[in-house]
């Protein structure tokens, strides 16, 4: 197994299907934050669901699809982050992100989809990345800025959940921009 340090004592890895137990415990200890934002957090309600969903990730990995990572503090899971799609035919990707409350305000999410971004760009030629979220989900609209992302557009009423139709904002990020953004001569 391969992990990727993000702080001394943060490191990105695969998040898997032998993960399960440890997965579906940090759902229900976080459910209330992360429902509101993510549909899998109120379906995945025990650990037969989550180990699925998990190997769902890990096939897809396996043909080179989505894929899927735990973020670990101190050797804790307290978020992750996923290529919800992975298109290298296409040259397109979009992450997602989740953390817990306590882990918040440390970096942890921006730096992760930052080896993200640079992996997918750089190895695998990925040339757009993109990050959708729902307007009223500050946070992450804050991060896919602080990553450099681009408001491509809103997708009217395009996310149905919880008894509602959510708009949808994209963002957006070329391999272009990665590079200048990552050798500091990007001008935005």
């Amino acid at each position: 197994m391969f992990t990727f340090p993000l702080t001394d004592t943060a490191e990105l890895s695969p998040l898997e299907p032998h993960h399960a137990p440890e997965f579906a415990a940090f759902i229900e200890r976080h459910r209330t934050h992360l429902s509101p934002w993510l549909p899998w957090a109120a379906r995945l309600t025990d650990e037969p669901l989550t180990r699925a969903w998990l190997q769902r990730y890990a096939d897809d990995t396996a043909h080179d699809g989505p894929r899927i990572y735990a973020i670990r503090l101190d050797g804790e899971l307290v978020g992750g982050t996923l290529f919800r799609t992975f298109d290298v035919r296409f040259g397109t990707a979009e992450i997602g992100v989740w953390l817990a409350p306590d882990a918040q305000g440390r970096g942890l999410i921006t730096r992760a989809a930052q080896r993200m971004i640079t992996w997918a760009v750089e190895e695998r030629g990925i040339n757009r990345v993109e990050w959708r979220t729902v307007p009223a989900n500050a946070r992450s609209i804050a991060c896919a800025k602080r990553l450099g992302m681009t408001l491509d557009g809103v997708l009217r009423e395009a996310f149905p959940y919880l008894g509602e139709n959510h708009d949808v904002q994209v963002y957006s990020l070329l391999a272009s921009e990665w590079r200048e953004l990552s050798t500091g001569t990007l001008r935005r």
